[in-house]
């Protein structure tokens, strides 16, 4: 019987983004006319965690690219073997 449950690297980074975003960006309910831009500038993180979501975020689509682009030179080379 497993006594611990391990997360996978998917979910620790998802819980990252979340401690970084912290739990004051879920309530976007607006009462009344005059305070949609408030209930909206309430609702957004502050520019301290916005910065660090926002380099997590830059950092896994670099990483991404850079890994479909080692991928793709792979698959040029062994096709150009392939035909030699």
């Amino acid at each position: 019987m497993k006594m611990f449950k391990r997360k996978s690297p998917i979910e620790r980074l998802g819980d990252s983004i979340k401690d970084a975003l912290g739990s004051n960006g879920t309530n976007l309910s607006v009462s009344g006319a005059g305070s949609a831009g408030k209930a909206l500038k309430d609702a957004l993180p502050d520019k301290d965690k916005a910065m660090k979501a926002g380099l997590v975020a830059g950092g896994l689509t670099a990483l991404t690219a850079a890994s479909a682009g080692i991928s793709s030179l792979r698959r040029r080379q062994e096709g150009a073997r392939d035909d030699s």
